[in-house]
């Protein structure tokens, strides 16, 4: 199965699946999913990987080696899935619970390249041989497991698309997010000026275009300080070797 939109774009995600139904999913939604249906911008093709199973049943995973629950998707199988494509300097991701975190700089080096290939792990996960043989980078969206590498396949294209020219308007839009520079994003309101008895901050009403940039940022380095001490311990030592 392929889904993509027959003009070139400059940033191709592949993703080798068992499942390629579960795709786009939420990538063929809103300003993501226009931006690749009706303006080009980027595709999206999925890999069955059942297809290249070597097994007259199409069994594409055995027991672990040295025992144990579960089943491992097997090497030979992944690597000519693998092989059948052109990978075109793309980087190859598998994601996978026990894989780097996926953070915003992966992801900035990731999108101003020519697009990614993604593999959906099942099972206990896939045999370290064909990533190692390859060159998988294993990526993690969090610490948790998940029954399947789909929907961390599609948070981590996602990361990448929306920074692609184009695809979500105004560049704007994007200088203030969570992580850009190390710091989480500061809250937002909009209309109407009283919620269930809550105001929007009065000074985002003030018109005073140098104090609200002030309250942004005191807001954006409270929040990170109290939900992320690593991102804030990390921002103040980066600022000190600033200041050094």
């Amino acid at each position: 199965m392929v889904c993509e939109d027959p003009r070139a774009a400059p940033f191709l995600a592949t993703v080798l699946t068992m499942f390629p139904e579960a795709f786009p999913g939420p990538l063929g939604v809103s300003l993501i999913g226009t931006s690749w249906r009706e303006q080009g911008l980027w595709r999206l093709e999925t890999v069955d990987i059942r297809a290249f199973s070597k097994d007259k049943r199409g069994f594409l995973d055995d027991t672990p080696a040295g025992g144990g629950a579960g089943q491992v998707l097997k090497a030979d199988v992944i690597a000519s899935a693998l092989d059948s494509l052109e990978r075109g300097g793309r980087p190859l991701l598998c994601m996978s619970a026990r894989g780097r975190p996926l953070t915003q700089a992966r992801v900035r080096d990731w999108a101003a390249g020519p697009g990614v290939i993604v593999l959906c792990g099942r099972f206990e996960g896939v045999d370290q041989r064909v990533l190692d043989a390859r060159g998988f980078e294993e990526v993690a969206i969090g610490d948790a497991v998940l029954a399947g590498g789909e929907a961390a396949a599609m948070v981590a294209i996602e990361a990448c698309v929306r920074l692609v020219p184009g695809v979500l308007g105004a560049a704007a839009s994007l200088q203030d997010e969570s992580f850009e520079d190390g710091l989480l994003e500061h809250p937002q309101y909009t209309r109407p000026r009283t919620f269930e008895g809550l105001d929007i901050p009065e000074v985002l009403l003030s018109g005073d275009h140098g104090r609200i940039a002030r309250w942004r940022q005191a807001m954006r380095e409270e929040t990170t300080r109290e939900r992320r001490p690593d991102l804030w311990a990390a921002h103040l030592a980066h600022q000190q070797a600033k200041g050094g």
